[in-house]
């Protein structure tokens, strides 16, 4: 019997060494080597210091900013918590929570993205509508042309991956700290 359970043994101990530890570790080294800031996070520096992820929405509550998508956690883009609502499209809860939404944001037709959170809550892009609904609102806190506000919005536009998926998008923090160094 030993001797039918020997090479089994092995076997599950060779492919787990293998499959478990070797083929991941030299992904993880190659994606670093080809790949450094994805790899790392695609983390963004300011003035030598980290100020956040292109990955990860944050919180911009000031007018001052440009603002993110509506976050559906509990303690917003809280990376440790992210979680989608579970609210269906027919959900009474999620049509309450965009109508307050659209009502916060002066009623009418608002961009899709301005009233309803992303499925992981920490979408860090808007669309260039949402973006370019907040113009008013930043330009005046700042005391910028709105034309001024309006090129920074253009200029960090991102199009559609390949030139296909997806939609145009424009990262908030990018925009932020591109913002803040217009001083």
């Amino acid at each position: 019997m030993i001797a039918l359970l020997r090479p089994a043994f092995a076997m599950v101990l060779a492919l787990t060494l293998l499959l478990g530890l070797a083929v991941p570790l030299g992904f993880t080294g190659l994606a670093g080597m080809l790949f450094p800031a994805q790899a790392g996070g695609s983390l963004v520096m300011r003035d030598g210091h980290v100020v956040g992820s292109a990955l990860l929405g944050q919180a911009f509550t000031s007018a001052r900013y440009f603002q993110p998508r509506p976050s559906a956690i509990a303690t917003p883009y809280d990376a440790a918590a992210s979680a989608a609502s579970q609210l269906g499209p027919t959900s009474a809860a999620l049509l309450e929570a965009v109508q307050q939404r659209v009502a916060a944001l002066g009623g009418g037709p608002v961009p899709a993205d301005a009233a309803t959170a992303s499925a992981s809550g920490l979408d860090p892009h808007i669309s260039p509508e949402n973006a370019a609904r907040q113009l008013h609102r930043v330009a005046e806190a700042r005391g910028l042309p709105e034309a001024r506000l309006a090129e920074l919005v253009a200029a960090h536009t991102e199009g559609r991956e390949f030139g296909l998926l997806g939609e145009p998008r424009v990262n908030v923090l990018r925009l932020n700290l591109a913002l803040d160094a217009l001083r």
